[in-house]
């Protein structure tokens, strides 16, 4: 063999074990499903000063508040997060404070003072819970999508 044709078949065993390497993750990229208390998420994000208490959250089926008026609208956000550095029960928190910041803004926005009827809807299927969430925890990524209502209730 000549030492071109060796090299050339080194470099074509070098790609193929690199294709082999890169196709690895792909195949291990399946979504791990977390279900976890929102009370522990809007618990951090009043210790870290990113939400302020003036927008309470309720997820469906949970108890709201009496004196609920007219929807002010519906949104839902869907917010990420590296796993880099990250244990995934924070990562999972870290992302939903994330969307509670976007909703709590929004409804600010909008006259609201509650986002009711809240839940996961990751890839467009709703879960509803009266405690947890739902948060997906890839190779890379950690994802939470929420849903839910603005409402002013009564003071």
């Amino acid at each position: 063999m000549t030492m071109k044709a060796s090299t050339a078949r080194q470099l074509t065993l070098a790609l193929a074990a690199l294709a082999a390497l890169a196709a690895t993750p792909l195949a291990q990229a399946r979504d791990k499903v977390s279900l976890l208390p929102l009370e522990e998420a809007v618990r951090l994000g009043i210790q870290e000063g990113k939400l302020d208490g003036s927008v309470k959250f309720y997820l469906s089926g949970a108890p709201t508040p009496p004196g609920q008026g007219a929807a002010l609208g519906e949104e839902h956000v869907n917010r990420r997060t590296s796993n880099g550095g990250k244990e995934p029960v924070f990562a999972c928190h870290w992302a939903a404070l994330s969307g509670l910041i976007a909703l709590q803004d929004s409804a600010k926005a909008r006259g609201a003072n509650a986002v009711v009827d809240l839940h996961s809807f990751f890839k467009e299927k709703t879960f509803k819970d009266p405690v947890n969430f739902e948060c997906y925890t890839g190779n890379m990524m950690t994802g939470v999508t929420l849903k839910g209502t603005y409402v002013r209730t009564a003071p």
